[in-house]
This record gives structure tokens, C-alpha cells and sequence, in this order.
């Protein structure tokens, strides 16, 4: 059994193309494909949240346009003993793109225990099994279901 709740928060960030940002991410050795966004902050807010972690990931500021799906059944955490709650929302940015958009999977740029990248994918073309965990895969059912 978890021992506790761990929140997190991201953002679906959909272009005129019908394309979401995924981030590819690595960690220690381990790799995965998620989301932006990331764990909240004691006394900080589920939009306050959010919007931090574009800024710290992304470099950009977003609009919130509408929260899309939380977690309704039991997820533990890959990483602790912890039990996973997560909320996603519609976002728009409100600055520009800055960084470099990939096309191939865990293209990092440079070498570290953390690293990031991130990329388009159709939502036509993004399955279940192309993100990691289990509450984005059963985000990419539901936005696929849009469609």
C-alpha cells in the first residue's frame, strides 16, 4: 500500500496541427515519455503549479484552458511508495517557443543525470504505448477519442 499522495500536474499543449508536446525525459538511467509539467509544491496551487512548471521546463508562460482528466484509480508511483494524483488541463502558451523541438525520441541535447527534450506528435498518430505511465496512457485514450 502507498504510503502517501504525491500531486502532480500537466499540461496538454496542442498546436494548430493537431499535435500535443510530449516531453522525453531521462533520469538517473531511467527513461520515459510524459507530459510537461511535474509534482506540486506544498502551499502552491494546481494552475500555480502548472504555469511554474512550463516556466522551469519550457521557458514559457501558459494559459490554462480547461482542466481535461485526474486520475480515477489507484497509481503508484514508479519512483517511491508513493500513490500518484494526477490533473491535466488544456494549455496555450503565452510566449514564444524558444527551445528546440526534437523528432526522434530521447534526442538529448549535452549529458547529465537529468535530462530533457521534447517533441510534437500527432494525436492521430500517438498510442497508449508510445507514453510511460499509467495515467498519460489513459490520457492519450481520451484525447485520441476527440479526434
Amino acid at each position: 500500500m502507498a504510503e502517501y499522495f504525491n500531486v502532480r500536474v500537466y499540461g496538454l499543449l496542442i498546436n494548430e496541427q493537431n499535435e500535443v508536446l510530449v516531453s522525453d525525459e531521462q533520469e538517473y538511467g531511467n527513461r520515459f515519455i510524459k507530459f510537461p509539467g511535474g509534482g506540486l509544491e506544498i502551499g502552491e496551487g494546481l494552475i500555480d503549479g502548472l504555469k511554474r512548471e512550463f516556466v522551469e521546463e519550457c521557458e514559457m508562460e501558459v494559459e490554462i484552458n480547461g482542466h481535461f482528466y485526474t486520475t480515477d484509480f489507484f497509481v503508484r508511483s514508479a519512483f517511491n511508495n508513493s500513490q500518484i494524483i494526477s490533473v491535466y488541463y488544456k494549455v496555450k502558451n503565452i510566449t514564444p517557443i524558444n527551445f528546440a523541438i526534437k523528432t526522434v525520441e530521447y534526442d538529448f541535447d549535452g549529458e547529465g543525470d537529468v535530462l530533457q527534450a521534447f517533441r510534437w506528435v500527432k494525436i492521430s498518430e500517438l498510442f497508449p504505448d508510445n507514453v510511460t505511465f499509467p495515467t498519460d496512457k489513459r490520457v492519450v485514450e481520451l484525447l485520441r477519442a476527440e479526434l
